[in-house]
């Protein structure tokens, strides 16, 4: 639900995302909020109550475009807010929502946000992308629907594609290389041209935990290290 869905519906039919829409694993579906407003003039968005600076969306375009929606669907679809006042998104809300429904309505709001009222009538849960504000919720609204469609089975060709990647287990992503082997004076890593399968798995484990260690200290601490990765750490 956005003010913009030609912006958006542009943006998640493109690389992965389109080619899953088109096998039919997935289908993206944006809708133009303000098709649902009363209003001559297609209004959505008016002077808060209280007075401030800026514009609120209005509850009953909104409720009308996600009332639609559901009645379209044949039920109550579960319902996120794009909100720099959610919850902040993580990988394993993109695990849960992908296996938790088989459809979502995500929110897009602008201006100064959106009528309270709508969120208490239709909304599940508010998501963040992150501590910081920006001018809408699309970017929001196709970071989430990116994130969480990509882990659909088709979507992507195998589940190594994404299990094996940053935050899946809690671990930062290893280094990657490719051609050339040398490339400015800098050498991919010998143990990657081995050929020895159990080396390269091990020197990968350990880079992730160094990485994770060093960048993302908060994910280090919640990782219960085997003895190996004791080791590789005293080793790196």
């Amino acid at each position: 639900m956005t003010l913009f869905p030609d912006a958006v519906g542009d943006m998640l039919c493109e690389s992965i995302l389109g080619r899953g829409q088109e096998r039919g694993h997935i289908r993206i579906e944006c809708h133009q909020i303000r098709d649902y407003s009363a209003n001559k003039q297609k209004q959505t968005d008016d002077y808060p109550y209280g007075g401030g600076r800026g514009c609120v969306m209005l509850a009953q375009p909104l409720y009308d475009c996600w009332n639609s929606i559901c009645l379209e669907a044949g039920e109550r679809l579960h319902t996120i807010y794009m909100s720099p006042c959610g919850k902040v998104f993580t990988q394993d809300d993109a695990k849960r929502l992908q296996r938790g429904y088989s459809r979502l309505i995500v929110v897009c709001g602008r201006y100064e946000g959106v009528d309270e009222r709508f969120v208490e009538e239709c909304v599940d849960e508010e998501i963040s992308i992150g501590d910081f504000v920006m001018t809408g919720g699309e970017i929001p609204a196709m970071a989430l629907a990116d994130a969480v469609c990509r882990l659909v089975p088709g979507v992507l060709p195998d589940e190594e594609c994404f299990t094996d990647e940053s935050h899946w287990s809690g671990l930062l992503e290893y280094p990657q290389y490719t051609r050339p082997e040398e490339w400015n004076g800098r050498h991919v890593p010998e143990v990657l041209l081995s050929g020895h399968h159990e080396k390269i798995r091990r020197w990968r484990r350990k880079q992730s935990l160094a990485r994770t260690r060093d960048r993302r200290p908060d994910m280090f601490e919640k990782l219960e290290l085997s003895v190996e990765d004791k080791e590789d750490l005293i080793i790196i």
